[in-house]
C-alpha cells in the first residue's frame, strides 16, 4: 500500500465511483444558487439539470473555492494517520485555491516536518484536470514514490491539452469572460467559440466558429494536430460537457472514427460540476488530451 495519498478538489469534473475507484481523494468546491450555499459534490446536492434549469430561471448562482481551514483539516487529518499528501489543485489561473492550499501545507509542514506535503497547480480544469489526476494515480499505482510522483506532475502538466467550446455564450458574458458585444452578435449568429485552457492556466477564447458542428469538426482536427503521435494516440481521453451528452458523445464518437487506437474504453464522459458549471451555462463540451499545446 502506497504511504502517500493522493487528493484532488471536485473540480476535477469526474464522479464519485471514478475517485473511488481510482482511490484519489476530493475535496468539494462550495456554490450559491437561488440564496442557497452547496457542496460541489457530483451532483448530489444538486443535479446537474436542476442546476441549469434553475440558472436559465434567472436563480443567481455564485460560487466559493475550498477555504484554507478546509485544506487544513483535510490534511491533518492524512498527516495524523502517518502519510504524506500530494494534493493538486484546480488551475490558478481560474481561482486562488492553490494559494489556499499552499498556505495550510506551509503551516503543516511546521507541525509534522517528517511528512512530505507538496500542493501542484494543475494549470487546468475539468477534464484537463481530470485526466492529470488519472494519469498520477496510474504512476501512484505503478510504484513511483510521492517526491517522483509530484515532480512527474509540474514536469508534464502543460503536456495536457484542454479544449472547450459552447453553443450558449450567456453564462460566459456574465462571468466577464465574453464581452456583452461579443455574447449578443455571436448569438445572433451562432458563434460557438472554440477555446483552450493557456499554458498559464487561464481560459482563452481561440476561434469564433459559426455552428456547434464546425466548432466540433474543429475540436477534432486540433487534437489530431496536437495530441501525443498523431493519429496514433493510444491514451485516455476525458470529455466533460454542461447538458449536452448528446453533444459529448458526438465528440467521442468521432474520436474514435478518427483514432485507430482509441475506443470506448480509452475515452471517459462526465458531467462538468456545479463549480465551472455555474461559470459555462448548459452547452458546454470540453476535452482533454495528452500533446503538444505549445503547438497552437
Amino acid at each position: 500500500m502506497s504511504s502517500y495519498i493522493l487528493s484532488c478538489c471536485s473540480t476535477a469534473d469526474t464522479s464519485r465511483e471514478w475517485a473511488e475507484k481510482r482511490n484519489v481523494f476530493w475535496l468539494p468546491f462550495n456554490f450559491e444558487l437561488g440564496g442557497t450555499w452547496y457542496k460541489d459534490d457530483f451532483g448530489k446536492s444538486v443535479p446537474p439539470k436542476e442546476l441549469y434549469t434553475r440558472m436559465l430561471s434567472g436563480e443567481d448562482a455564485t460560487t466559493s473555492q475550498v477555504a484554507t481551514g478546509e485544506y487544513l483539516a483535510f490534511f491533518k487529518s492524512k498527516l495524523k494517520e502517518g502519510l504524506d499528501i500530494i494534493h493538486i489543485t484546480l488551475s490558478s489561473g481560474i481561482s486562488n485555491t492553490y494559494n489556499s492550499a499552499c498556505l495550510a501545507a506551509d503551516q503543516l509542514r511546521e507541525q509534522y516536518p517528517e511528512r512530505t506535503i507538496r500542493v501542484i497547480d494543475a494549470l487546468t480544469a475539468s477534464p484537463g484536470y481530470g485526466l492529470l489526476v488519472d494519469k498520477l494515480a496510474d504512476l501512484r499505482d505503478q510504484g513511483m514514490k510521492a517526491s517522483e510522483l509530484a515532480d512527474w506532475a509540474e514536469e508534464h502538466r502543460h503536456d495536457v491539452n484542454t479544449l472547450f467550446l459552447s453553443s450558449d455564450l450567456r453564462f460566459f458574458v456574465k462571468g466577464g469572460r465574453i464581452s456583452k458585444a461579443a455574447g449578443f452578435f455571436g448569438g445572433m449568429l451562432k458563434v460557438c467559440p472554440l477555446m483552450r485552457v493557456a499554458n498559464d492556466g487561464s481560459l482563452e477564447v481561440m476561434e469564433k466558429i459559426r455552428t456547434k458542428a464546425k466548432s466540433e469538426e474543429r475540436m477534432l482536427q486540433r487534437m489530431k494536430e496536437l495530441a501525443q503521435n498523431g493519429v496514433d494516440y493510444n491514451d485516455k481521453v476525458f470529455i466533460t460537457n454542461s447538458d449536452c451528452m448528446e453533444d459529448a458523445l458526438d465528440v467521442a464518437h468521432a474520436i474514435e472514427a478518427a483514432f485507430p487506437h482509441i475506443d470506448e474504453s480509452k475515452i471517459q464522459v462526465f458531467p462538468i460540476g456545479a463549480t465551472i458549471g455555474v461559470h459555462t451555462g448548459p452547452g458546454t463540451v470540453a476535452l482533454a488530451f495528452w500533446g503538444t499545446p505549445d503547438r497552437w
